[in-house]
């Protein structure tokens, strides 16, 4: 198999994208994850930008990597400045990492108008700064920024500019397409051509701008790159960078390169998830591979399909990137997922049992006035349960009342009071939150808490309030409420709907508190 190295620049690249900022033990943690998912470079940033990174790479010197190479990133010297006194090319020496990027122009235009300088002065401080690095043993990757529009602008100078570097001893030559506006065939054709010209191995690093950086990574390899650079989760400028998390499965599950281990790329959800965890950024659950959505079924037929063969509307298993299938309810499931549904609870039931008719005719019903179990799974297993006689409420409510301070407290504004019954024994309890559904959340696991101790694990992490019917009822409009609870290491969803949203939001909560129990009873 062909190796394609990975060279990640999430901690450069990525960081530039809007909202997004790292403390440096969030770098510290991301640098573990990306040599745990096995990449060959990473990027930690750019060691003359500010104290932050300064101090990372002290602190990187330091660290035991398992199979990522640090790399520091840097610009050519600065024209007038003599490469040996260029602050940022002594950063970059400072730095000590055994790999260090260049950028440098490969644009005329940006030459002339950004940069500043003759044409013939780039190209000479291309060479000096390069040929200064290598002289202190460094690996040292050029990156030719914004070469695509500069090759096709000036084919002969953008051939000058990554001669410069392969001539100064660059041991690898990325080509940036640094607008994200190059298309997948030119790409392929002007990479293939260098392959003609340039002696040393090719990196290819794309952005987004026009939607198809990962297309023009790929097509980069297929015309011979070796090196791709990419940010997790397609972090970056504008509309962000090649995003890894497509690229590595692609190249390795679906055309067969030696990109990263095998078991480390079944991480690659987890380690993805992490990073939008770290960057503080909901995770986008449509994305390839990766998202909660990327293996959900929801039609009956690509239900049943899928039950009797996953290749049939699958293209890999989802284990192979550590993602899980979802089987969707809703009134368009069929009979095949209600029946895989209850075997899990009683093995005895036939296919053709009426109590799997009457769990769609109600199924049908409930989403008729506004529940959606293709979100929230759990409130859809314990629906199941009662249908089947299984389903035991783990408490029962006494009385509730939710008093809610005035819009204008900067504090918390609401007061829950709540009495519930657990095997004939009575816990009063109240507590303060910031709005009432949080009031009545916290008042909640705090009555249960004398009961069920490892309630203590779980927190609710999402609410999503929906109006139904608004432009018919106003205020009284029917409300649906989803919420997603997680005990740190699972995490499920459930379900309420009313006209009252204090009242879709208590079935809810109380679905989601009844599914762990039962679940970890089991």
């Amino acid at each position: 198999m062909t190796k394609i190295s990975i060279y990640d620049t999430t901690l450069r690249d990525g960081m530039q994208g809007e909202g997004i900022s790292f403390s440096l033990q969030d770098k510290l943690k991301i640098v573990k994850l990306l040599d745990e998912l096995g990449v060959e470079y990473i990027e930690a940033g750019i060691p003359a930008s500010n104290p932050k990174d300064a101090e990372l790479f002290e602190k990187l010197s330091k660290m035991e990597l398992k199979h990522a190479k640090l790399s520091a990133f840097g610009s050519t010297h600065r024209i007038g400045v003599p490469v040996e006194e260029d602050a940022g090319i002594e950063a970059l020496l400072a730095a000590n990492t055994p790999v260090v990027s260049i950028v440098g122009k490969a644009w005329d235009l940006h030459v002339e108008e950004v940069f500043k300088a003759k044409l013939s002065e780039n190209l000479d401080i291309v060479r000096e700064t390069v040929a200064y690095l290598k002289s202190f043993g460094k690996e040292v990757f050029f990156d030719a920024e914004h070469f695509f529009d500069g090759f096709k602008h000036n084919r002969d100078y953008a051939l000058e500019v990554l001669k410069a570097a392969q001539d100064a001893g660059a041991d690898v030559i990325c080509l940036c397409d640094t607008n994200g506006a190059t298309f997948p065939d030119e790409i392929a054709s002007i990479v293939q051509e260098l392959k003609g010209e340039i002696d040393v191995p090719l990196a290819i690093h794309c952005h987004n701008d026009i939607g198809v950086a990962v297309s023009n990574s790929l097509m980069g390899v297929f015309a011979g790159a070796t090196q791709v650079q990419g940010t997790m989760n397609g972090f970056g400028e504008r509309c962000g960078n090649a995003n890894l998390c497509t690229i590595i499965p692609n190249l390795q599950l679906k055309r067969g390169y030696d990109v990263v281990p095998k078991e480390s790329l079944k991480k690659l959800k987890s380690i993805s998830r992490h990073i939008y965890e770290l960057a503080n950024i909901v995770p986008d659950e449509r994305k390839p591979y990766v998202g909660s959505q990327a293996f959900a079924h929801k039609g009956g037929m690509h239900i049943d399909a899928v039950l009797k063969n996953p290749a049939t509307f699958e293209h890999i298993s989802p284990e192979n990137v550590g993602n899980e299938r979802k089987l969707l309810m809703s009134e368009m499931s069929g009979r095949a997922l209600v029946y895989e549904i209850i075997q899990r609870f009683d093995e005895s039931v036939e296919k053709d049992a009426d109590v799997i008719t009457e769990i769609l005719d109600e199924t049908k019903r409930l989403e008729n006035e506004g529940y959606q179990f293709d979100g929230a799974e759990a409130s859809f297993e314990l629906m199941v349960l009662k249908k089947l006689g299984y389903y035991k409420p783990q408490f029962d409510l006494e009385q509730f009342k939710v008093v809610s301070a005035a819009p204008t407290s900067t504090k918390e504004t609401a007061t829950a009071m709540i009495k519930i019954i657990v095997d004939h024994a009575a816990e009063i309890t109240a507590a303060e939150g910031f709005g009432p559904v949080n009031a009545l959340d916290k008042a909640l696991r705090k009555a249960l808490y004398r009961f069920y101790p490892e309630l203590k694990n779980t927190r609710l992490i999402d609410f999503k309030v929906r109006v139904l019917d608004g432009t018919n009822s106003a205020t009284a409009a029917k409300t649906r409420v989803l919420m997603e609870t997680t005990d740190g290491k699972t995490s499920w969803s459930t379900v309420g709907v009313s006209e009252d949203i204090l009242e879709a939001s208590w079935s809810a909560l109380v679905d989601s508190i009844d599914y762990y129990l039962l679940n970890i009873k089991r």
